[in-house]
């Protein structure tokens, strides 16, 4: 019996076994069969330059790896000072150049293997004989012959001598070229480009876009530092350990790349007392990465003292994964400094620079901000810090979290986080821990306070009427504080009313952790409320400081473009996706317009419906190109309680981190460039840029002239992510107008709904070489996007 049930147990699974592999099969053939019929955008793209930076008044050679830079031209960088030359582009190595690089390796090794040996044959002399030869052991004379024809490989600095390369070098150059061996491999940083950056002596020090020039546009931008202090790129040790460079004095600023397994080492030399900070720059430099646990790369600090003993250890410092080493130098000497990645991972996009020195570094300041137009001063904290008071920036209409560097002109600080908000400003004061000491309160307010010690809380009094819609919100994690904060909002009887630990900010791009809170409360009855602020892990000290604001309840948003790198064809229609981040249960509408300077490019889709929180607009580009690149500005409004609410729309680029989440990471400037249209991208003009309103369970006729040079035998239409229930049909076409049908479905479609309609627009065009009777043949091409269409179901 028993063996009879095994039987019957082991037949069912595997039955569901097969059943699961015809699923996943299945859904294989469907997904390829739904990639077939979409249209591949090759969009270009980088992952990172390497160095990453570079001193003011050089010149240096930099790599960048990333896809689809085939015909890459130049480098944008913003700011002035900065420029490129001497682009080369690097393609990824066909098969031919891959063997012949494996041979050319084996041949260096064999002759340094022999070498050891003192001369002596490494081989039997028949296979000698057969190398003089040139002809491959592995393979048959008549193979061997036909491969006699040279084969020549990039002109990659590392391949142009590989004779001269030393042995971690030549390691290094198959991990790059020769992707099999590599542990992982990334598509998206395959391609490479070196170019000469040049850095001018007066270029503002600090983090610049870098973004590359190519046919289709400019890639994304990646982050590129100018400094003031020396730069060194990794000299690799041998397989002992030794470093065979000099020692070099301190300030310096150490670049690399961290390869699987991969441990750089940089030696220094050092006086006693000396007060030295080490600071690593690597998520700060490629923030997320989509194929990657945690999401980046997680270096890891290590500093030995002369006799090469443990002197220091960082993995981290505070939120941050960017580890920071404070040092008081004990003895002379020359010192050690070691980075890798926590766990040994590597690769081409794991960059680094470390800034080692007696360099000003802030670790926090009080207050974390100011009253938006108030001039400001803040006391500052931290290493070798010039002065102790600076002024912020607290000029209107700029981001609520804003950087700082601390500058004497000549020596630059890292960079730091405050905050500038528009209520009135107080200080939190001590003793203020039980509900009989509590601070009391006027609303609304803002409070800068700290957790001055382990286990504190700090309770503020507040006075309510019935009806008050009561807002608290800390900020502090966004601002590099160390508080985990939590609040809590009791009565006069101590009874919890509501709390908070965490509260997501979606407009906080670079935050993993969300932890700063934020609550609301509608008052039932007027009385005496206490709100008591404390971490949630009871840590406290000088540095664990927060602002609080409280007041009446503010619904508010912010605005995300993506991507931060716009491509407009003269004369055609780009989308953009536009990201509405809704805050304390703002559910309005937001009206987007262009403002500053637009050369000539023009916004469709700029209502954004209430309710949605992400449409796609249009931008429109100019027939006669005025300039090539520049810099777009664009704001939202929208009335919050009687009062109009302008917010800027700040350009972010969508990031996977560690295979799952996505973030939207800002940029500086939402940069754009201006394409020729080309022979294959007609110019498509709406006929009336009026809200289309479709019956619900009816159909509304569009109408849209269409400018092209090139004769099309038809055109497809397809919505981009349409909303449920509204679809397109009817399609009717000529050379010179295309006519079609919004249909919305009675059921589904409900009357009310608002949404731009993305409709991209595709034919048949001539591809490849012609048949013999002299005819092309065809494939199915995106001609672009008609401008967006605002519709609403009535």
């Amino acid at each position: 019996m028993t063996g009879g049930m095994r039987l019957c147990r082991m037949t069912k699974e595997r039955k569901m076994e097969y059943t699961m592999k015809k699923i996943i099969v299945t859904m294989i053939i469907l997904c390829a069969a739904r990639a077939f019929c979409q249209t591949v955008r090759r969009e270009p793209s980088i992952g990172y330059a390497y160095p990453a930076g570079g001193q003011k008044g050089t010149v240096v050679q930099v790599t960048v790896g990333g896809q689809y830079l085939q015909g890459v031209s130049g480098a944008h960088v913003s700011g002035e000072g900065v420029s490129a030359s001497g682009v080369k582009y690097i393609p990824i190595l066909n098969s031919l150049q891959r063997q012949e690089l494996q041979k050319r390796l084996r041949e260096i090794r064999e002759k340094r293997m022999q070498a050891a040996r003192g001369g002596r044959q490494a081989v039997p002399p028949a296979r000698d004989e057969m190398k003089k030869e040139g002809q491959d052991v592995r393979k048959g004379p008549e193979v061997a012959a036909m491969e006699e024809k040279p084969v020549k490989l990039p002109e990659h600095p590392l391949l142009v001598n590989l004779e001269n390369l030393t042995q971690y070098e030549l390691t290094q150059v198959s991990d790059i070229f020769l992707p099999y061996r590599r542990l992982q491999i990334k598509r998206s940083i395959q391609e490479m480009v070196i170019l000469d950056v040049m850095i001018e002596e007066d270029a503002k020090p600090g983090r610049r876009e870098f973004r590359l020039k190519t046919p289709n546009g400019l890639t994304n931008p990646v982050f590129f530092h100018v400094g003031t202090d020396t730069e060194f790129a990794e000299s690799e040790p041998d397989d002992t350990g030794e470093i065979k460079t000099e020692a070099c004095s301190l300030p310096a600023v150490f670049n690399g790349q961290i390869m699987p397994g991969d441990v750089d080492r940089f030696r220094f030399s050092a006086s006693k007392g000396q007060n030295i900070v080490i600071e690593a720059q690597a998520r700060q430099i490629v923030p997320y990465m989509a194929d990657a646990v945690p999401g980046w790369f997680q270096a890891v600090l290590l500093l030995r003292n002369p006799d090469g003993g443990e002197a220091a250890y960082a993995d981290d410092y505070r939120s941050s994964p960017d580890p920071v080493i404070f040092f008081t130098v004990p003895q002379d000497g020359e010192y050690t400094l070691e980075i890798r990645d926590s766990i040994f991972r590597g690769r081409e996009d794991f960059v680094y620079r470390v800034y080692a020195g007696e360099r000003p570094f802030v670790s926090h300041i009080f207050p974390l901000g100011g009253m938006a137009g108030r001039k400001t001063a803040v006391a500052l904290s931290g290493e070798n810090l010039p002065v102790k008071t600076m002024h912020l920036d607290t000029s209107p209409g700029n981001e609520i979290v804003r950087r700082a560097v601390l500058s004497d002109g000549s020596v630059y600080s890292n960079t730091f986080f405050y905050a500038v908000d528009d209520l009135p400003e107080s200080a939190e004061k001590e003793p203020n821990d039980y509900p009989d000491r509590g601070q009391a309160v006027s609303l609304p307010q803002t409070l800068n306070g700290r957790i001055s010690r382990q286990g504190d809380t700090d309770i503020f009094r507040l006075e309510c009427t019935a009806g008050y819609e009561l807002e608290a919100e800390v900020y502090a994690r966004r601002l590099g504080s160390p508080v985990d904060s939590m609040l809590r909002l009791t009565d006069d009887k101590g009874k919890v009313l509501a709390w908070n630990d965490d509260y997501e900010d979606l407009s906080s791009g670079l935050n993993t952790h969300h932890a700063d809170s934020f609550l609301s409360y509608r008052v039932t009855a007027g009385g005496t409320y206490y709100l008591h602020v404390s971490d949630v892990q009871g840590h406290g000290g000088d540095d664990y400081s927060y602002r609080l604001r409280m007041g009446p309840l503010y619904p508010d948003f912010a605005l995300r473009a993506n991507p931060s790198t716009i491509n407009l064809r003269a004369g055609c229609s780009t989308p953009v996706k536009i990201h509405l981040l809704r805050k304390k249960g703002f559910s309005g509408s937001v009206e987007l317009s262009l403002v500053g300077e637009t050369h000539g490019v023009s916004l469709d889709g700029g209502l954004i419906p209430a309710g949605r929180d992400i449409v796609y607009i249009t931008l429109t580009a100019p027939e006669k190109i005025p300039v090539s690149t520049f810099s777009l500005q664009m704001e939202g409004r929208s009335e919050i309680n009687g009062r109009e609410t302008v917010r800027t729309v700040v350009a972010a680029d969508e990031m996977m981190q560690a295979f799952a989440y996505f973030h939207l990471v800002p940029a500086e400037d939402m940069t754009a460039s201006i394409l020729r249209s080309g022979y294959r991208f007609p110019r498509m003009l709406m006929r009336s840029r009026e809200t289309v309103r479709i019956p619900s369970g009816g159909s509304t006729s569009v109408e849209v002239d269409v400018q092209s040079r090139m004769e099309y035998e038809s055109f497809t239409l397809q919505l981009k992510d349409p909303p449920e229930g509204i679809s397109i049909g009817g399609v009717k076409s000529s050379r010179e107008n295309i006519s079609f049908f919004l249909r919305a479905d009675g059921n589904k479609a409900k009357k009310g709904l608002e949404e731009n309609l993305l409709v991209e627009v595709f034919s048949n065009v001539p591809f490849g070489k012609p048949d013999e009777k002299g005819i092309k043949p065809r494939r199915r091409m995106s001609l672009g996007f008609m401008p967006v269409i605002h519709a609403e179901v009535i």
